[in-house]
């Protein structure tokens, strides 16, 4: 009752004008919003503008709140609709892929329309993790922010994204995914319907290589992450060295046979060990390379800012930025960003030569 007399105050105030009385009234709902945002757009950088224009929206229309739903509801509705609004808008994103690396590419085993996907760093997600999804919710929190995800929900149209997020991912009811759809519970399950047949082909097509060796289980039967094992430490440390020595052996050791590399938004993919090999090969260890790695995560998961040494200025530049899935002791799939998404890791541009 206490809390309710607090926000009911904050509204209040806030309604006359009060700035600060808004801001406390919604920081609370300002992480999870961005978080949210996120996944329906896969940018961090269009995840905090649509975070912006939300807050900016609330604010102007706080008078139109008539308190039927919770305040967390009416934000996350402003905030999912201020997405699809983005989707919808060609110019929002770059039409041009980054250029590819400075190397012949070998042939890939796939190509496609690659989703637009940008990592999200590990750092922001602190507190989401020890929320809990509501009771429809089909999603494990850990596994709804994964890159497998993430990537699935980029491959369904605005409307079934956000229908599937609202509903399996936050565990909202039909009737309120609806309503903050302005849909008919008709619409929206059958939105739901084709969105999770989608995702859940696509999760089990990325789990496949290690669903024998996990132990616990998600409600919708897929194997649950069980990150930051002792297993995945070793795995961080033998690729970070396999890397900083050069050795195309050691690393192709960490991978499994089937394992997946793709460079998202390049509409390439390569799939299988020999590919990968390849690639690593023709890009990576390209003979008078050399780095550095940083060890970072992203999404849940094991991430590494590389660094590639220019011997003419005695350091180390920014080359990328990789994300690994692991499974026990191998990796199962790795993948790569450019340099335009390091910043939002805290990682440098350079670094310095110290030998």
């Amino acid at each position: 009752m206490p809390m309710e007399m607090d926000t009911t105050d904050l509204i209040a105030r806030a309604r006359a004008g009060d700035h600060n009385a808004f801001r406390d009234l919604v920081q609370g709902h300002s992480h999870e919003l961005q978080v949210h945002c996120y996944r329906i757009l896969g940018s961090l950088q269009d995840a905090e503008d649509a975070l912006q224009e939300t807050l900016v929206s609330a604010w102007r229309n706080l008078g139109e709140f008539g308190q039927r739903s919770s305040l967390r509801t009416w934000l996350y509705q402003i905030a999912t609709n201020r997405c699809l609004d983005m989707l919808r808008a060609d110019s929002r994103r770059p039409r041009i892929a980054p250029p590819l690396p400075q190397a012949t590419l070998p042939e890939p085993t796939g190509a496609g329309d690659q989703p637009w996907l940008e990592p999200y760093p590990d750092v922001l997600l602190d507190h989401l993790l020890d929320q809990r999804p509501g009771p429809e919710a089909r999603y494990e929190t850990s596994e709804a922010i994964s890159l497998a995800f993430i990537t699935a929900l980029q491959l369904l149209p605005p409307r079934q994204r956000a229908a599937l997020v609202l509903r399996d991912v936050l565990g909202y009811h039909a009737a309120e995914v609806a309503q903050m759809l302005d849909a008919t519970q008709e619409s929206v399950q059958s939105a739901l319907k084709r969105a999770r047949a989608t995702v859940d082909n696509h999760l089990a097509d990325s789990s496949s290589t290690s669903s024998t060796s996990s132990t616990g289980s998600t409600g919708s039967g897929r194997p649950a992450r069980q990150p930051d094992t002792a297993a995945e430490h070793r795995v961080v440390a033998r690729f970070t060295d396999a890397l900083e020595r050069a050795d195309l052996d050691a690393l192709i050791e960490l991978l499994v046979t089937d394992v997946r590399l793709s460079m998202p938004p390049v509409t390439l993919e390569y799939r299988g060990i020999e590919s990968a090999q390849r690639v690593f090969a023709a890009v990576v260890f390209r003979p008078g390379l050399t780095y550095r790695v940083v060890p970072t995560r992203a999404n849940g998961q094991p991430a590494f800012g590389l660094y590639q040494a220019d011997p003419h200025a005695g350091v180390y530049r920014a080359y990328g930025l990789q994300v690994i899935t692991t499974a026990d002791d191998h990796i199962t799939a790795i993948t790569c960003f450019n340099t335009n998404v390091m910043t939002c890791f805290g990682l440098p541009r350079t670094l310095p030569d110290t030998d």
